[in-house]
C-alpha cells in the first residue's frame, strides 16, 4: 500500500476485518462488536514499542498483499467466532510506517461472558500473528532495518546488506 491513506476491508456475520494506513481507533473497533447480548468486550491493541532486544528501534514499517491477508484475517475471525460463541470479533491491521507507541494492530470481540471474550482475543491475536500475510519491518535506531515475519522474536533478514548470492542474480 502507498503512503497515501488507503483501506480495504471484508465482513461476514459478526466479523470485520481490515488493513489501512491509517491511526487505529479504539472506539470504531469497539463499535463493530457492541451487542445487547454481549456482557463483556476484550480489546488488544498492539503497539510499537522504542526496542527490540536491548536494540533502540525508531519506527516499524508493515507491508502486506491485502487480497490475501483479508482473506486469511476474515477466515480466522469466523473460526474464533464460531469456536467461542462469540456475539462479535474485529481485527484491524495498520500498514505502512506505525511510530513509537501507536497501535499496529487492534483487536476486539464480545461475548456473553467474560472467560470467552478472553481467551476468544488471545487466541486471534496468536492466530493473526502466526498466520496472516503481513511482514514488517524494523528500522533501529543509528542501523539499517530488518524484515521479519510478523511474529514475536521470529528471524529476519537485513536489508542493508549486501549478500554474496545477490551478485549471482
Amino acid at each position: 500500500m502507498s503512503e497515501a491513506s488507503e483501506s480495504s476491508s471484508l465482513a461476514a456475520e459478526g466479523c470485520y476485518v481490515a488493513l489501512t494506513s491509517d491511526q487505529l481507533s479504539y472506539q470504531d473497533i469497539i463499535d463493530r462488536v457492541r451487542s445487547p447480548e454481549a456482557g463483556a468486550i476484550v480489546l488488544f491493541a498492539g503497539t510499537t514499542r522504542n526496542n527490540f532486544q536491548s536494540k533502540p528501534v525508531k519506527e516499524l514499517q508493515y507491508t502486506s498483499y491485502p487480497p490475501l491477508a483479508l482473506r486469511t484475517m476474515l477466515t480466522i475471525a469466523t473460526t474464533i467466532r464460531a469456536k467461542h460463541a462469540l456475539k462479535g470479533i474485529a481485527m484491524i491491521h495498520r500498514l505502512g510506517t506505525v511510530p513509537i507507541g501507536e497501535e499496529s494492530i487492534i483487536i476486539a470481540v464480545s461475548s456473553p461472558h467474560r472467560q470467552a471474550a478472553w481467551r476468544a482475543g488471545e487466541e486471534a491475536l496468536e492466530e493473526c500473528k502466526d498466520k496472516v500475510e503481513v511482514w514488517k519491518k524494523e528500522e533501529f535506531e543509528g542501523e539499517g532495518g530488518v524484515w521479519r515475519a510478523n511474529r514475536d522474536g521470529a528471524a529476519g533478514v537485513r536489508v542493508d546488506v549486501k549478500r554474496e548470492d545477490d551478485d549471482e542474480k
